[in-house]
């Protein structure tokens, strides 16, 4: 049965002489992977198509098994992601959270709009930590993990200045505090970004200026609830880490 989708490419790979696999993010059908044959070779009527962060309208047969490609027609090559090495491991790491935590062929028309949104907003240069934080805010809802940050997970207060706690799955107020002494103390400004990631839209960011000491705590909070609630080894951001460790 022939299908055409809009899709985006979260992942393609190599495969045999000239061939490739590549998984698609799309908008009716959810994550799907389709055989691209011949897309390897630099004539193929499919080899732009199918390169990665690209955004296309796909026509592919799905029989019993993979999907075959069958013509793809680019919509956004998204080619300056590919070039700029800073923006192409930031798009990187959006894609992969897509490909990993989200199932195969389920979909969700929502999400669908905050990848193709986070990826434009990247190449449009606006701030890439502050893009990947909301896209990680949305993984976590999706899983069913999103913080508590309106009130105290312990007691319900929403007074002094909270910590968040992983482990309680949200912000301890100071009396509630050393049911995990290890929470990270929130600054105002931070934990109202964290607030915000909750509720905001990627379509509809603008430019934001964060200073470095709160940008340092967003990454310290979310990079926590990342790793103890997803448990994923994610290859694409310790790439981003490693340019973080070299200041590269």
């Amino acid at each position: 049965m022939l299908k055409r989708t809009e899709g985006i490419v979260i992942r393609s790979t190599d495969y045999g002489e000239g061939h490739k696999i590549v998984t698609l993010y799309t908008r009716e059908a959810g994550k799907i992977s389709l055989m691209a044959r011949g897309a390897k070779k630099a004539k193929s009527r499919h080899t732009a198509v199918t390169q990665l962060f690209t955004y296309g309208e796909f026509v592919f047969f799905q029989g019993s098994g993979m999907g075959t490609l069958n013509q793809g027609d680019l919509i956004e090559s998204h080619h300056a992601l590919r070039e700029d090495l800073h923006k192409a491991a930031y798009s990187s790491y959006l894609v992969e959270m897509v490909d990993r935590l989200v199932p195969d062929q389920e979909p969700n028309g929502m999400l669908f709009e905050q990848l193709k949104a986070g990826l434009s907003a990247i190449e449009e240069d606006k701030d890439a930590d502050i893009v990947i934080h909301i896209m990680e805010m949305k993984m976590l809802a999706l899983a069913g993990y999103l913080p508590q940050l309106d009130e105290c997970v312990s007691c319900g207060s929403d007074e002094g200045q909270m910590a968040l706690s992983v482990m309680q799955g949200g912000v301890l107020c100071p009396r509630c505090r050393l049911k995990d002494p290890g929470a990270l103390v929130l600054a105002p400004g931070t934990l109202k970004l964290l607030r915000l990631f909750q509720r905001m839209d990627l379509r509809r960011i603008g430019s934001v200026e964060v200073k470095a000491e709160t940008k340092a705590q967003l990454k310290a909070a979310m990079r926590s609830f990342m790793d103890v609630h997803m448990g994923v080894k994610w290859k694409s951001r310790s790439f981003l880490e490693q340019m973080e460790k070299y200041n590269f």
